[in-house]
């Protein structure tokens, strides 16, 4: 029941409503109310709670977020004396004061992790809601900055920074820009903003501040711990990924693009021929009849079964694109059309992008459909389902432009199933991934993975594997990846990869990209997922016609070959090690591709090393980032010994070591005598 404050704090009279709020304990949570605003925070898992304000009556149930529906089961306690509120849940205390100003306490020595913070003592407060129309606001929370505090995960960019600490990042989907509203702290604590709308955040030198263009309430969860034990209760309370199948362990080939069933099927054969490792090969976009019509063209693809058939027999798994995109030629538009089942506009028409398609010579104006309505998906799956598995036993999906790639991307004018594009647009692509997931589980498949070019938080749980989009092809890109990796990793996506040798480009002939292609190609052979693809010179212009140039690893030269075909061979004898850390991805919720703090928390200069990582737990990876190098500086954490699974030469951690790095040696370290079948 509602209980006065026992005692009147004193208030400032400069604050813009010095008043003093009413706590109550409700169901196991704390609530304060006061200025018209209800604050909820309640345990949510281990460690951590879940918070939500809104100004103008109660919190709201379902609204859409990444938590699961329930939260995992834990003791808490809820004290309110003295005109403040106190919640402890193990390790994390939350203090409310009197005003509803929130402070989060490492509870084994009241130490602050963080605390909100008002922006003027005037106005505006930690919390503020500014009226868009419609029971919407204009949403920002703040917090405040500490100058030791190093932050990372917020997705995948391409800024290069590993630390995002002094950044404003959009929180949007772009291709090669993925926003996942997670952060990990060097302070102990992860928080995920558990709101998909269009916004940013901006880790300022003055504070932290959380903005949601247009929203309905304020709503994040929070955990105490170091990054490991954020991670795994992240992803106790988000989903965890699947298990990986065996085959996506392996080495995936793909170009931009195969036109015809005999040129996929040339790459596959030669593959074998030549005795090279391959678990998957990609059949990409304009493969189809018409954008949306989501089957294979006969024309270009006259037997799909044999096709698969064949691939089975060689031990490769065909993957297949499907684009979320409907051009106004496809059979299935009027359906959707018909039923609601697009991206609605607020103002104009229907129509998303400019795109070609088969049998028209100019750009189509096509439509997405909506994949937040469950209809929807369940129609997109159907036709999946009916031209894809029920025919040829099809399975493995590659989910492009799935951010979805607007023209131009004005979310403001966008409409969805589960409510205005500023409100929700970025679970897009978690809601596309789940139409494949939900399809296939219920359909008695369980080895679930897609490919994906943008994601949201929660994606994991939908075996949803992200790639870092269309990016450059030089080694300063390449350098980029390795932060854009990291920080995917922390943001509860364990499954991730890049196009090997970038996208944009690239000449197989030439010398000083053969070089960028073996230094590529040994980073994607010590990434989660090892996937070659690119749009090689010479290209083509965009259209149903259009292809690059060779991409296969016999397609750089004798002396880049050898060494390409070397890392391939490596991967295979890795993959056993691979699985078992995709399984504590799966069990545990840990990444695959760690930065060096995860593992080594309390060496203070493992928190700045961007440039390498650890491969699970057990094997550092070093890779080499410029152009022309045979040696290579790398840092080894305090705490273990390190071997060079070249040499066998071994060095105690804490230290940077200089070793060779001849053009066919990416440098790798074996953690405290590990034993893995690195050199052959």
């Amino acid at each position: 029941m509602n209980q006065p404050a026992e005692t009147q704090p004193q208030v400032s009279l400069a604050q813009s409503s010095p008043t003093v709020g009413t706590f109550r304990e409700r169901d196991g949570a704390l609530e304060w109310s006061g200025r018209q605003e209800t604050l909820r925070i309640e345990p949510w898992g281990p460690d951590a709670v879940r918070v939500r304000a809104r100004l103008g009556g109660p919190v709201l149930e379902g609204l859409p977020g990444a938590l699961l529906d329930e939260a995992p089961a834990t003791t808490a306690t809820v004290k309110t004396e003295d005109g403040r509120g106190q919640l402890t849940v193990g390790a994390l205390t939350v203090e409310v004061s009197a005003e509803g100003l929130i402070r989060f306490l490492r509870t084994e020595d009241s130490e602050e992790i963080l605390a909100e913070d008002r922006a003027h003592f005037w106005w505006p407060g930690s919390r503020l809601y500014t009226a868009v129309g419609n029971g919407h606001h204009h949403l920002e929370q703040r917090f405040a900055a500490y100058d030791d505090e190093k932050l990372y995960g917020l997705g995948q960019h391409q800024h290069g920074r590993l630390d995002q600490k002094g950044l404003v990042l959009d929180l949007v989907q772009r291709n090669a820009e993925v926003g996942i509203p997670v952060l990990s702290s060097s302070r102990g604590y992860t928080l995920l903003w558990n709101n998909p709308a269009i916004g940013r955040v901006e880790l300022a030198h003055n504070g932290t501040r959380w903005v949601a263009d247009s929203a309905r309430q304020i709503d994040y969860w929070i955990t105490a711990g170091d990054p490991a034990g954020g991670q795994r209760r992240y992803s106790a309370v988000t989903g965890r990924s699947p298990m990986l199948p065996q085959w996506a362990a392996g080495f995936w080939q793909c170009k931009l693009r195969y036109r015809t069933q005999d040129e996929l099927m040339a790459v596959a054969r030669e593959y074998k021929r030549r005795g090279l490792p391959i678990s998957a090969i990609v059949c990409d976009f304009f493969h189809w009849t018409h954008l949306g019509d989501w089957k294979f063209d006969p024309k270009e693809w006259p037997d799909p079964a044999a096709m698969v058939r064949e691939l089975e027999e060689l031990g490769i798994k065909l993957v297949v694109s499907v684009w979320p995109s409907v051009s106004p030629l496809s059979e299935n538009h009027p359906v959707l059309e018909q039923r609601g089942w697009f991206i609605g506009t607020q103002y104009g028409p229907m129509a998303h992008a400019d795109w070609p398609d088969k049998e028209v010579a100019s750009t189509v104006q096509v439509a997405f459909y909506d994949a937040t309505n469950p209809e929807a998906r369940e129609f997109v799956w159907s036709k999946v389902k009916e031209n894809y598995l029920d025919p040829y036993g099809i399975t493995a999906f590659w989910l492009d432009a799935c951010e979805p790639e607007l023209k131009p991307g004005f979310q403001e004018n966008l409409r969805y199933w589960a409510g205005p594009g500023l409100e929700v647009g970025n679970a897009y692509p978690a809601e596309n991934a789940r139409t494949f997931y939900e399809g296939l589980a219920a359909t008695g498949e369980e080895e679930i993975v897609t490919l994906n070019r943008s994601a949201w938080a929660g994606s994991q749980r939908y075996g949803a594997a992200l790639w870092s989009g269309d990016i450059g092809t030089d080694f300063p890109t390449l350098r980029r990846q390795i932060a854009a990796g990291l920080n995917t990793a922390l943001s509860g996506i364990p499954w991730w990869n890049t196009d090997i040798g970038g996208f944009h480009g690239g000449d197989p002939d030439d010398p000083a990209y053969r070089e960028v292609m073996v230094r590529w190609f040994q980073f994607g052979a010590l990434s989660p997922l090892m996937r070659l693809h690119g749009f090689r010179d010479p290209g083509m212009p965009l259209g149903p016609e259009m292809t690059g140039g060779p991409n296969e690893v016999w397609s750089y030269g004798e002396e880049a070959g050898a060494i390409l075909e070397r890392y391939l061979r490596l991967r295979e004898r890795l993959k056993p090690y691979v699985l078992d850390v995709m399984r504590a991805a799966h069990e545990e919720g840990l990444p695959v591709m760690r930065p060096l703090f995860l593992e080594f928390p309390d060496d203070p200069a493992a928190w700045s090393v961007d440039d390498s990582y650890l491969f699970g737990p057990d094997l550092l990876v070093a890779p080499v980032l410029t152009a022309g190098a045979t040696a290579r500086t790398a840092y080894l954490p305090a705490g273990a010994s390190w071997t060079d699974a070249w040499t066998g030469q071994t060095y105690e951690g804490g230290r940077a070591v200089t070793v060779d790095a001849p053009l066919d040696r990416i440098p790798l370290f074996l953690r405290d005598g590990a034993r893995l079948p690195v050199a052959e």
